[in-house]
């Protein structure tokens, strides 16, 4: 079913989006939430039993599939709620001040249905009378996404409790989603391709196809480039499974994990999934169709639609139509800004206002995550707070107690995570038995203590508000935003956010903001210009990669320089790229004469 907005709010941290369907998806509003966090899902599920006064029966981890099954139930439980608020929504008179009407004045000022709304706020009875019948057939309800982050698939060997197989943290989490109710969904896979994760949806039907573009529970990857989604999309094309939307996120001007690229922008990528979507499509499909018609006895004569949609930095009116009629985008992810919107996510009050509060400085691209990802992270926390106490206090590192992350088996058999401070005390250990200068010792130290524990603190923001059980009493939280975050300082109501996005209203407060394409140049910028410095002397490899990386860059500013006249503030655009431009020639100057240097000596 069509979303009546032109924006989504993408999954953000696992307790920041974990109710944002139940806030906003009776306005017609699309949002994801993690699943990969069964105890958070299971403790918010008990605090909406109770608030709705149902009955809980608890999930405990003693019971067969106990993962699975606190996911399938929360879900159900979320979409019982938001089918309820649509039938309170319906039954609500047209008046100043009602959801039913905040529902229509929110939508995009040329939709057809808000134009059928302000016809019938002038008109006269009977017309009056059919037109709001008319109206309140037409409600639909946002659609309540789910996320996976594919390399969070931890094995969970079996017990004698429960012998159930396929039962890894991803795997388990699929199913919970697979066997719910919710029905106009989907599933989005981001942080790359897991083979096992990709291989076990061919054993499931609820993502088979009903009809032509007809899915119950679709598939959504989240990509950085073009080259992503056509491999990760023929990997699941050849097990009968369609892709119906590829995600494009920006690498760095985005929040959470930041993955790099080789220096491809935003506006380059997006123009060639423009320009190739109808091959991709066909690419797909061959692959697909054999494949699809033997499971299901359906016949295709084409292409199932595929949805491109983009997110990563977006912040004005403007960016967000020019991506929409530029590049034929279905929608707009708006993650950052809505943070600081309460109505629309969990925040807790004193991350809200540190949020509202924050510059660019206080938000780093930095190497705290124990997957060895970079991390976009905000300073000032109470989980930085707690991490440098206990540093201050010489036992650094986290007490394990989720192990989602766990990866690292360099002192041990079983994988442990490089937040841990059963980690840390050994690497330090060894740090300490190496002939290292003073210098390099503290650059290593920091880098292991710097790591910190993201179950329980991107999970306690939840906690927090909402006054629910702590996991093993640790209450701090930190919060990934986006680099966009220092340009929002209000913190607004779901109306005037929506009002913002539409351009009605702008709640800008730092108006200095440079566009998101400058935003990502400057960012890149950063990044390869911290790669050159922390070069070293003989690695061909990594001098290789920032000449390839300040190539694509210069090429990216060549296409910027080429769609400039489309851009808002073009005169302060294009002086921006021929700044940032000459940067990066200076890197590329001192790589290539590197480079040279290194022939010279051989």
């Amino acid at each position: 079913m069509a979303s009546v907005h032109k924006f989504h709010i993408p999954v953000m941290g696992l307790a920041f989006t974990i109710d944002s369907p139940i806030k906003v998806a009776r306005f017609g509003i699309t949002s994801t939430l993690s699943i990969i966090e069964d105890k958070l899902v299971e403790l918010m599920r008990a605090h909406y039993c109770q608030t709705r006064h149902e009955h809980y029966e608890p999930i405990t981890s003693h019971q067969p599939d106990y993962r699975a099954r606190r996911i399938q139930e929360y879900l159900n439980l979320m979409n019982r709620i938001v089918e309820q608020q649509m039938e309170q929504l319906k039954a609500l008179p047209f008046e100043e001040g009602s959801e039913l009407s905040k529902y229509f004045e929110m939508l995009p000022s040329k939709s057809e249905l808000r134009t059928v709304y302000e016809l019938m706020l002038g008109a006269q009875p009977p017309q009056k009378e059919q037109l709001q019948q008319y109206l309140r057939t037409q409600l639909v309800a946002g659609a309540i996404d789910v996320n996976i982050m594919t390399k969070v698939d931890k094995d969970n060997p079996q017990t004698q409790s429960d012998t159930t197989p396929d039962s890894s943290d991803a795997l388990a989490a699929l199913r919970g989603y697979a066997n719910s109710v919710l029905v106009n969904s989907s599933v989005v896979f981001s942080a790359g391709m897991n083979p096992r994760l990709f291989n076990y949806l061919e054993r499931l039907p609820a993502f088979d196809a009903r009809a032509w573009g007809v899915f119950d529970k679709k598939i959504v990857i989240k990509v950085s480039d073009y080259r992503s989604a056509l491999i990760q999309g023929k990997f699941l094309a050849k097990k009968g499974v369609w892709v119906s939307e590829f995600r494009i996120e920006s690498g760095l001007n985005c929040g959470g994990h930041a993955f790099a690229t080789d220096g491809s922008l935003m506006g380059p990528i997006l123009e060639e999934f423009k320009t190739r979507r109808k091959e991709l499509a066909e690419a797909l499909f061959q692959l697909y169709k054999p494949v699809a018609e033997k499971k299901t006895g359906l016949v295709f004569a084409r292409p199932h639609p595929v949805a491109i949609t983009v997110q990563g930095g977006v912040g004005t009116h403007e960016e967000a139509e020019f991506l929409l009629k530029k590049y034929d985008i279905e929608s707009v992810g708006w993650g950052t800004p809505f943070l600081l919107c309460p109505e629309a996510t969990t925040v807790d009050q004193e991350t809200l206002h540190l949020l509202s509060a924050a510059k660019e400085k206080d938000v780093i691209l930095s190497k705290n995550s124990p997957l060895g990802i970079r991390f976009n992270y905000l300073k000032g926390t109470s989980a930085e707070k707690e991490k440098l106490a206990r540093i201050a206090k010489g036992k650094p590192g986290s007490p394990c107690t989720e192990k989602f992350l766990v990866s690292n088996t360099e002192f041990t058999r079983e994988p442990i995570c490089t937040a841990s401070h059963k980690y840390q005390k050994q690497k330090i250990a060894q740090l300490q038995t190496l002939d290292l200068s003073v210098e390099e010792y503290e650059r290593q130290y920091n880098e292991v203590v710097s790591k910190e524990c993201l179950c329980v603190g991107l999970s306690n923001a939840a906690v927090v508000e909402y006054n629910l059980p702590p996991i093993k009493g640790l209450t701090s939280v930190n919060i990934c935003p986006g680099p966009n975050i220092a340009y929002f300082s209000k913190i607004v109501t779901l109306r005037e956010m929506t009002d913002h996005i539409y351009g009605r209203v702008n709640v800008l407060v730092d108006q200095t903001r440079p566009h998101m394409f400058i935003k990502e140049l400057q960012l890149n910028v950063a990044y390869v210009k911290e790669q050159w410095l922390a070069l070293k002397k003989g690695d061909a490899k990594s001098l290789k990669d920032i000449l390839d990386f300040t190539t694509q860059l210069l090429t990216g500013i060549d296409y910027y320089h080429s769609i400039e006249t489309t851009l808002h503030n073009t005169e302060g655009f294009k002086n921006q790229l021929n700044s940032l431009s000459a940067e990066i020639k200076d890197i590329a100057a001192l790589a290539n004469a590197s480079a040279k240097d290194s022939l010279v000596v051989r």
